[in-house]
């Protein structure tokens, strides 16, 4: 994390420096070591390398960090840039300076107007790489407390195609550990709990998660959302998390641990909270129980339940195998790729205009649902489906009895119409309105879309009226798993799902959480 200088020292050259190139003055323990050798780390491979440092009051130590960058890494990035962060110190002048009377043209100083936040910075400092079109960026903080000369071994991993992303670890021992470096032991002990608090939480095995130094393929940034990133410190744990959810490579590296007499600008107690926040706002919003802005992109309307007695287990079920499969409102593709692994060929149908999982697909309409299916059937030239879903479709549509009679006509003479949909006589919803409330939510039997709130006697009326006779009928069970963030096929969750099942099936319209119907039209 950054931690950040208050003194104010001017710079000047000393009396034996000429203006030209800055000397490399590393610290004793990198000076003539051959294992810190960077003549091959250092090469940039034909990609645009830029070094963002990030400064606040840090005119006591800039200097020092940009002397301690080695001579090949100066000669092999394209750019270093130092955003100051509207320091109250003469950060940005000596930076200029330093600049000017060295002739460093690779050298680029900018100063915000306001403080940003160490978030901010970094999220100004990333999309000036992406704008240019650079290839890697590397985050240096211009306090000192990360080493300088080991900015290839932070790079290097990239240009050479091994990873995404690369973070400095001060956790591993091949400079003696945290301790050995002087970090002080209740942050030894506060970023070990965290640690592992992350790794457990979102299934990964770093050996530290809260170090600033980092470097980054920006073609991944570019593809990270991150406008409403958090502008705090814990922006450093949001972007894991996104680089891990979105799938790519993350690698660590050793780095020395230093703390010298800078200032942390760093509340403790704050960071953590904020850490914790962080994880269980992005666990929330990936199992689709809140939409959390910083997150927003990995909400899922609609996630696939796996747990028994749910109602996508019992659709598979119902669906079969090798059967031709209309999936109406079938969303990104999710659950028809659980579909086509029992050997089913699906078409899809949904109002997004391109599905996202195209593989699960034979083939995919987009229509909009209010407006029926006429189009669709006609592009369908007379095919005809053994199984038709409408799974959580009908409660969202103005007039779900016109899907419902033009399904029919796509069915085949013993094929069958698959409806689901969501109990409004739900115990939780009758709790809510015992004590005067309805609120609507982002998913649920409360789903803010909803037009129509059916019970399970309503939802059969509804399919009878329009002409199917049910030929089967299933309760589900409250989707516990996605609340709780249980693993279905874990002992705990198995155990609550056969104590759910029993007591839905004694009392289905009282405790189902879904009704789940199979019919079948009349041909007459």
């Amino acid at each position: 994390m950054a931690a950040r200088t208050g003194e104010s020292i001017p710079w000047e050259p000393e009396l034996n420096e000429s203006p030209g190139p800055l000397p490399f003055e590393p610290l004793p323990g990198f000076l003539n070591d051959p294992a810190h050798d960077d003549t091959e780390s250092a090469k940039c491979h034909g990609k645009r390398i830029g070094i963002l440092i990030v400064t606040y009051n840090a005119v006591t130590t800039l200097t020092k960090v940009l002397k301690r960058i080695t001579p090949n890494v100066w000669a092999n990035v394209e750019e270093i840039a130092v955003f100051d962060d509207a320091s109250q110190d003469s950060t940005y002048e000596l930076a200029m300076g330093i600049k000017t009377l060295r002739k460093l043209p690779k050298l680029v100083v900018l100063k915000h107007e306001r403080n940003l936040g160490y978030g901010g910075n970094q999220k100004a400092g990333y999309r000036y790489f992406m704008e240019k079109g650079f290839d890697v960026v590397v985050l240096l903080h211009g306090d000192g407390q990360y080493a300088p000369e080991i900015l290839a071994t932070l790079y290097h991993p990239i240009v050479t195609g091994e990873a995404d992303a690369v973070f400095g670890s001060r956790m591993m021992k091949t400079y003696g550990g945290p301790l050995k470096g002087g970090m002080p032991l209740y942050k030894y002990l506060g970023n070990r709990i965290l640690s592992v608090f992350e790794n457990a939480a979102l299934g990964l095995n770093l050996t530290e998660f809260h170090s600033g130094y980092r470097a980054y393929s920006l073609a991944a940034l570019r593809k990270i959302a991150l406008t409403n990133m958090t502008d705090d410190f814990h922006f450093d744990t949001e972007i894991i998390i996104k680089l891990h959810h979105q799938g790519f490579r993350i690698a660590e590296v050793p780095i020395p641990t230093y703390y010298g007499n800078e200032i942390c600008y760093v509340n403790g107690m704050k960071y953590a909270r904020d850490v914790f926040r962080a994880v269980s706002r992005y666990k929330r919003t990936s199992r689709g129980l809140a939409r959390s802005a910083e997150f927003a992109e990995y909400f899922v309307h609609y996630p696939i339940k796996r747990s028994r007695y749910s109602s996508h287990e019992y659709v598979r079920r119902m669906a079969g195998t090798d059967q031709d499969i209309l999936d109406v409102g079938a969303g990104g593709g999710d659950f028809a790729a659980e579909l086509k692994k029992g050997g089913n060929r699906v078409t899809g149908v949904d109002i997004l205009p391109d599905a996202l999982n195209h593989a699960a697909f034979e083939r995919y309409f987009s229509a909009d649902l209010d407006e029926g299916l006429t189009r669709v059937a006609a592009a369908l030239g007379g095919k005809r489906f053994d199984r038709v879903l409408l799974l959580d479709i009908l409660e969202h549509l103005r007039s779900p009895t016109r899907i419902l009679r033009e399904c029919g006509e796509l069915l085949k003479r013993e094929g069958e119409l698959i409806v689901s949909l969501p109990n409004a006589a739900n115990i939780t919803v009758r709790i809510m309105v015992l004590f005067g409330r309805f609120n609507y939510t982002e998913r649920g039997i409360l789903d803010r879309t909803h037009l129509h709130f059916f019970t399970r006697k309503t939802a059969r009326q509804l399919l009878e009226e329009n002409g199917y006779s049910i030929v089967e009928e299933h309760a589900t069970i409250m989707p516990v798993e996605l609340v709780l963030g249980l693993a279905p096929e874990g002992l705990l969750m198995r155990m609550i799902a056969t104590l759910l099942a029993g007591i839905t099936r004694v009392m289905p319209g009282l405790f189902g959480y879904q009704t789940v119907l199979a019919a079948r039209p009349s041909f007459e």
